[in-house]
């Protein structure tokens, strides 16, 4: 009989940096998907879309990011970095902790970033890439040049991030913040009070303003990288291409990020690659429409087996 372990418990596991909180359902002996959610997000995203994907035969382990829920850093001195490189390389942390050798991964903002990463800088390790909003992979060097204005506003807590006076805020009111952030990246998404408290029990976590506001100053330039990230940032400095099979996902409600067509990232990926507008969804597409976003896990397995027939995975 296969075992299916118990969707509401909540596992604890370690790396190196890291003790990770995570949840965990389907066949122990399943193709192993690691669901990422992003900021201002939690796992809660992925509760309709984790029992899809056990049904349909995978592992399913979703963690909380570094700075989010239970995941804590082993560490007094480790740098808090929300840096794209520190988010990548713990996806291959987690993976090396739970005795996978290779799996799928799937997510969206932070999580989407921290998927792309693992699949660019460690394609070895990785199965099949689900990705909203397409490549994620940032371009620090370039952070300095705007953008439609339409689309600044919508950044307003990338700046305000930037300043004393955004951490202060921050620290102040997570879910006040988050509110406001969910309402412009999913306008049509009518979620409730009670969805924002459930998700805002993730940013009690003490190093949570400490990684969120590192993250944005480091992606515009006014923060430093952590010094032990420093040479995998300096390769994604060189934007590499993802080479594994993807399946590429936009909202066509999504505030903040309009939905674009295949071609304006094609040249990000290297290996087969299919690009999906999901009507309706905004920004946390997996909590929007999980059907969509679960079917794309389903469906970069199929072409993952369609383009290396003889690969086991």
């Amino acid at each position: 009989m296969t075992n299916r372990s118990d969707p509401a418990e909540l596992r604890q596991v370690r790396t190196d940096v890291l003790d990770i909180g995570y949840h965990e359902t389907g066949p122990a002996d399943g193709d192993t998907v690691l669901l990422l959610h992003g900021f201002p997000y939690d796992i809660h995203a992925y509760d309709a879309v984790a029992p899809l994907l056990a049904e349909q035969g995978f592992r399913v382990v979703v963690p909380y990011l570094r700075g989010h829920g239970p995941t804590t850093f082993l560490s007094a001195s480790h740098p808090r970095s929300g840096q794209q490189a520190a988010l990548g390389a713990d996806v291959i942390a987690l993976l090396d902790a739970l005795g996978v050798e290779r799996a799928y991964v799937a997510g969206y903002d932070w999580g989407g970033r921290a998927a792309n990463v693992a699949a660019a800088l460690w394609s070895e390790r990785i199965l099949g890439l689900v990705s909203v909003n397409s490549y994620l992979i940032q371009d620090i060097g370039a952070a300095a040049k705007p953008v439609a204005a339409e689309l600044e506003a919508g950044f307003w807590y990338f700046y305000y991030f930037l300043t004393e006076r955004g951490r202060a805020g921050l620290a102040a009111d997570p879910q006040g913040i988050a509110r406001v952030i969910w309402r412009r990246n999913s306008p049509e998404w009518p979620f409730t009070r009670d969805d924002l408290a459930r998700t805002a029990g993730a940013f009690t976590n003490p190093d949570y303003t400490d990684v969120v506001i590192h993250s944005y100053r480091h992606r515009l330039g006014f923060a430093p990288g952590a010094e032990p990230y420093a040479e995998l940032e300096a390769r994604l400095a060189e934007l590499p291409g993802i080479a594994v099979p993807a399946i590429t996902l936009d909202g066509t409600a999504d505030g903040n990020f309009p939905a674009t067509d295949a071609a304006s990232s094609a040249h990000h990926f290297t290996g087969p690659r299919l690009h999906r507008h999901v009507a309706g969804a905004g920004h946390n597409l997996p909590q929007e429409r999980p059907h969509a976003f679960a079917e794309a896990v389903r469906d970069v397995r199929a072409l993952r087996r369609e383009h290396a027939p003889l690969d086991t995975g």
